[in-house]
């Protein structure tokens, strides 16, 4: 796995949009928060571009993008919105002139495209919030993105959960929203999982819609060899008139019961306001236990 440097006071932090769209009053607190914390906010008005439903059409976003992979002076790039997008301009973009001066990429949901690409490219990416929202966004969910990118030790203390197996994982964490998963299956962005910590996460999705996914991921060999499972935010989920009969949480614990590794509910990740940071593609490792779990992470620099 490729190290990156973390980040000091004057590092430059660009923000592109590589998905939906997003206005200069939606950005302002995030650009405010990156010159508190001291680091320099790079972006122009390529960052409000309209395209439909995007930030600019697929060959606009992607060639911004590119620039910033390009561009060795970088030392971040912050994803600014989720949404929908990703996928569309992924095979766009070429990550020769980048592998060879690798940056974090940071950002959650849509950004799972990427996180499983850099997943494959042996590169260490940031599962954390994003400026869309970021003014609702906890203070500790701001401090640990601070905290992985000046290369702070993570650490997590988790409530316990019924539905939790006890046990020791440790390995690199690999994943994201499992929706995006879903669609990146058979391509060469869908992360390796075996022998991994798998994260997942989802937002505004049915329950009969996550039992399909899990069951899909399931028949395509992608939960068998796990290090461990861990599952973050479940939120905003739906069911039909005529319930399921299961809870989502039930619905994940059923379809890996037939492995015998830890898994962990409740993680801090998510689309909520308390969207803590995880390293992914980096150590980590979680303690399950029956009074609660431990998360620590980054802590291998």
């Amino acid at each position: 796995m490729k190290q990156i440097s973390y980040l000091h006071k004057g590092s430059k932090v660009a923000i592109a949009a590589p998905a939906r769209k997003m206005s200069r009053e939606q950005m302002q607190p995030a650009i405010q928060w990156l010159e508190e914390m001291g680091f320099v906010p790079v972006y122009d008005d390529s960052l409000f571009a309209e395209h439909f439903i995007f930030a600019g059409d697929d060959d606009f976003r992607a060639a911004v993008l590119q620039e910033y992979l390009d561009n060795e002076q970088i030392d971040a790039i912050w994803l600014s919105k989720g949404g929908y997008g990703s996928i569309r301009i992924i095979d766009k973009l070429d990550f020769t002139k980048f592998l060879q001066h690798p940056r974090w990429i940071i950002g959650f949901s849509d950004t799972t495209v990427f996180h499983g690409k850099l997943s494959r490219l042996e590169v260490p990416s940031i599962h954390a919030c994003m400026p869309f929202n970021f003014i609702v966004k906890t203070a500790e969910a701001k401090q640990s993105l601070f905290d992985v990118l000046t290369g702070q030790t993570l650490h997590y203390d988790l409530p316990a959960n019924p539905l939790n197996r006890i046990g020791t994982m440790e390995s690199e964490i690999v994943g994201g929203n499992l929706s995006v998963l879903y669609g990146m299956i058979g391509s060469n962005s869908f992360p390796e999982t075996d022998g991994k910590i798998f994260f997942i996460e989802d937002v505004d999705e049915y329950i009969y819609h996550i039992d399909r996914m899990m069951h899909g991921l399931k028949r395509a060999g992608k939960l068998e060899h796990l290090k461990g499972l861990v599952v973050g935010g479940l939120t905003k989920i739906h069911d039909n008139e005529e319930p399921f009969g299961m809870s989502v949480e039930e619905v994940i614990a059923e379809a890996v019961s037939d492995y015998d590794y830890p898994v962990c509910f409740g993680f801090p990740a998510g689309h909520f306001e308390n969207n803590c940071a995880v390293v992914f593609n980096q150590q980590s490792r979680i303690e399950v236990t029956a009074q609660g779990s431990v998360f620590l992470g980054n802590f291998i620099h």
